[in-house]
């Protein structure tokens, strides 16, 4: 019995590897997910017969329940919500964790045993990191709701105390290690878990969250793997560990992709006092200079009669639900003859993917979709780029000006087109709160309204050309 659930845990490893490798492309990440999940039901059966902790028929009913809410919500959220689900989801599979190590932690106690300190120490490596990640995440999912505020919170002797909290957990981990058992010092190494997940998260701005939930997936999957450890199965330690490894390195190309380290994104207070205005600096002077409207029968002409036109979708596409839209529009443009392309940058939108996600649901052509370096070369031969509630990642401050939080952070280069279209509803400021340098720039025309609401009158209008 054993010799096959080992295999049945290697089975679930090869679904989980091959899984996460066709999650890479948007043509096979549909397959890739639902080979993992297969495989993660195998790990789930097999580890309910290696166990037997409970009775099946609640471990049945656990499934059933588990599942059916799963699949309510993923079928019921909003593409604005998905980055809001995902940090949920890192927030669980830390609670999970430490849950689960917990209950361990317990049934030693209950036993009067000691067990190893390897043990002991896998124990509370994973209810650390299970509530930093649970605190964490809820911290995240509220800013990405707006019930926290989206700019980074600072408060006076901020290192200082989370030194302190780091220097009393090293503390308390090896506390508990030498006189085990000791019951609520568990507690306690818990409640500074989650008070560090707080104080991590809150001082992040809302432009950094996509390396954020990258992170925190992350630690999900290091707890996860933890416990694995903590209850010797397999399943957990591979799953757990793949989940942690494909997180750090998303974080890392995240962190790339704005030219920052990552311990700038955890302690720079990005985004803090953020800039409102209606002027604009360049080059180190303050210009108030008026911008140029266009409407949307000129806009649908200036695309209409060019040869190519490149399509920058940002968070403001998200939240107007206006991706199939966008799709209709450039099938439009491509009967015309015309090229359409779409510049896709990596921290555009509030979680990794998400515009890819996006653009997928409307069924965009995949061959159509261009990450950052591969489309910036086209611009200067492009009539007209179009960009759909993007900011902070088009804003040529990034390039031009050494003052600005921005400078450094790779753009798409739209200022270079040969015009370009900007849709948002307004001049406020993206997530990062800096004034944009592209809406006063001499090829930049504004056309303000609702992306939806816009599209669909650029779609009338190309129709009548």
């Amino acid at each position: 019995m054993e010799a096959i659930l080992k295999l049945v845990y290697l089975a679930a490893a090869v679904c989980f590897i091959f899984g996460l490798k066709r999650l890479s492309h948007p043509r096979t990440a549909v397959s890739g997910n639902q080979l993992a999940a297969v495989g993660m039901l195998a790990a789930i059966i097999a580890t309910a017969f290696d166990r037997q902790i409970l009775g099946y028929q609640w471990i049945i009913i656990g499934i059933i329940v588990g599942a059916s809410i799963g699949a309510i919500v993923a079928r019921t959220v909003k593409m604005t919500a998905m980055p809001e689900m995902v940090a949920l989801l890192n927030g669980f599979g830390g609670a999970a964790s430490a849950l689960v190590a917990s209950a361990e932690y317990i049934r030693y106690m209950t036993l009067g045993e000691t067990p190893p300190v390897n043990v002991t120490v896998t124990i509370q490596l994973s209810v650390l990191i299970g509530t930093v990640t649970f605190s964490g995440s809820l911290v995240a999912f509220g800013k990405l709701r707006e019930i926290v505020t989206g700019t980074a919170v600072t408060y006076p002797l901020q290192k200082t105390l989370n030194a302190i909290l780091f220097a009393g957990t090293i503390g308390l981990v090896i506390w508990l290690s030498m006189e085990f058992p000791l019951p609520y010092v568990i507690l306690i190494l818990a409640g500074v878990g989650l008070l560090l997940g707080v104080l991590s998260v809150i001082p992040i701005g809302g432009a950094d969250m996509p390396v954020v939930i990258a992170l925190l997936n992350s630690y999900s999957g290091l707890a996860a793997s933890m416990t694995g450890f903590v209850i010797n199965n397999h399943g957990l330690i591979i799953s757990g560990a793949l989940v942690g490894a494909s997180g750090l390195i998303l974080t890392a190309i995240m962190c790339k992709a704005m030219n920052r380290s990552l311990a700038n994104v955890l302690f720079g207070a990005f985004g803090a006092g953020a800039e409102t205005g209606s002027s604009v600096i360049v080059a180190g002077q303050k210009i108030e200079q008026p911008i140029k409207q266009i409407t949307a029968d000129d806009a649908a002409m200036l695309m209409a009669y060019g040869k190519q036109v490149v399509i920058v979708p940002g968070y403001g596409l998200a939240v107007a639900q206006a991706q199939h839209e966008v799709r209709e529009m450039a099938e439009l443009l491509e009967k015309r003859g015309v090229t359409v392309k779409y510049g896709i940058h990596p921290v555009a939108g509030r979680m990794p993917g998400h515009m890819n996600v996006l653009l997928a649901e409307a069924n965009v052509p995949y061959d159509e979709l261009y990450d950052m370096d591969d489309i910036n070369p086209d611009f200067e031969q492009t009539d007209v780029a179009l960009v759909i509630g993007a900011n902070d990642v088009v804003n040529p401050a990034a390039r031009s000006n050494p003052e600005s939080p921005l400078y450094g952070m790779p753009i798409m280069d739209v200022d270079k087109a040969r015009s370009c279209i900007v849709m948002k509803r307004s001049m406020r400021p993206g997530f990062a709160g800096v004034e944009n340098e592209l809406f006063y720039a001499t090829v930049t025309s504004m056309l303000f309204g609702d992306a939806k609401d816009s599209l669909k009158q650029l779609i009338s209008e190309i129709k009548e050309l």
